[in-house]
């Protein structure tokens, strides 16, 4: 029986989104780069790859994967726009392999892209009148005062907080050792080949190449931290603040999904084997806790347990999700996020879950072989996870 293996795995530094290096860079661009790259980095030929698929959260309702094959030179190659919010860059990944493990697909580039300094904005008319609403975001569930749709640090950061016992220190302190150990990464070159450069044109016609991540404070402190308001004041006991949270971002990433057969005959050496994924639904309260039972899921499709695994990243979308998922689980908390995540390295939604399995397979590879998880809650009640071997 074949395996889904990864024979490339590459991303984008992520940006800051609107005042940052990739404000100007579109999400279609950034998404042609990964997936040209990915495409060159895996050594198949061209004629090989038998689909794209990308996430593309917020980004209008297109199809960016079509887009990208094409600039890619992959005229022959259909795509395929997938949302699962947060998880999409996941989702496409679980997608990719699926295909190829089904025996209908040979090779897949997967991944994801987002341009949150460019979104489009929507607008809509509302139902029974003649007035617009703008502007507009689809809804991922009927909101309540407990699970308002548009309010993410309530729906995600404080709920998890608040069902789980998470302080305001427990979380500020989480988000320190999220940058500290991200700014570690940087200047100890971690993330150096798994990172493709992207040549940008600022506003005043000047060229430069941006190819180290941004959003890491290297000037953070347990002080600064406490001494940020909170978001919502007028809510007794309230504690997320703007650095307990992961940030608003720009990026892609992209890996090239293959059959173990496929590689084999081309002489290929794997990155990694996809060993199992899982999705999960939970009430929309509880969505920042969604990433424990996707793990359990993950692990037990995959017959592994907990103590099998050597590294985990659990997504930062608020600092309490990662604390929550690691209390809960029993993790040793040195396993988890050991190179920063959504609190310092950032968020570019649609891209993250496929950031995430591109550091994770370079450090397994770094490693010299190991098992590692990926999970990330995602808007309305919904959590994923992938379980990878080196």
């Amino acid at each position: 029986m074949t395996d889904a293996v990864l024979l490339a795995a590459c991303r984008t530094a992520i940006g800051t989104a609107r005042r940052g290096t990739l404000r100007d860079t579109s999400a279609f661009d950034l998404a042609t780069v990964v997936v040209r790259e990915a495409v060159r980095r895996s050594g198949l030929p061209l004629d090989l790859i038998d689909d794209v698929v990308l996430g593309e959260t917020l980004a209008g309702g297109g199809d960016i994967a079509r887009y990208a094959a094409l600039e890619a030179g992959l005229t022959h190659v259909p795509g395929l726009a997938h949302n699962r919010h947060c998880a999409s860059g996941l989702a496409s990944v679980a997608t990719a392999a699926a295909g190829v493990l089904a025996g209908m697909d040979r090779a897949v580039v997967a991944g994801g892209t987002q341009s949150s300094s460019t979104n489009p904005q929507a607008r809509r008319r509302i139902p029974g009148t003649d007035d617009w609403q703008d502007p507009w975001s689809s809804p991922s569930h009927a909101p309540t005062r407990e699970a308002p749709n548009d309010d993410m640090a309530t729906l995600v950061g404080w709920n998890t907080a608040r069902l789980t016992g998470i302080s305001r220190q427990d979380m500020d302190s989480w988000a320190l050792r999220s940058h500290q150990r991200a700014v570690r990464a940087i200047d100890d070159g971690r993330f150096v080949d798994e990172i493709v450069p992207v040549e940008v044109t600022d506003r005043s016609g000047g060229v430069s190449v941006f190819d180290t991540d941004e959003h890491p404070r290297r000037d953070t402190s347990i002080e600064k931290l406490a001494a940020l308001k909170v978001l919502r004041p007028e809510t007794e006991g309230y504690s997320i603040t703007a650095g307990n949270s992961s940030g608003v971002n720009d990026g892609s990433a992209a890996v090239v999904v293959a059959s173990s057969e496929v590689a084999a005959r081309h002489g290929l050496t794997p990155l990694a084997t996809v060993r199992s994924w899982a999705s999960v639904g939970v009430d929309p309260v509880e969505t920042g806790l969604a990433p424990i039972a996707a793990i359990r899921k993950a692990l037990d499709r995959a017959g592994l347990r907990i103590e099998d695994v050597d590294l985990f990243e659990i997504n930062e979308a608020f600092a309490a999700v990662a604390v929550a998922a690691t209390r809960e689980l029993g993790l040793d908390p040195e396993r988890v996020n050991p190179f920063g995540s959504g609190c310092s390295l950032g968020h570019p939604i649609a891209a993250t879950g496929t950031r995430m399995i591109v550091t994770l397979a370079h450090e397994l590879r770094r490693r010299g072989g190991g098992t590692a998880v990926a999970a990330m809650c995602a808007g309305g009640g919904m959590g994923s996870a992938m379980v990878l071997t080196v």
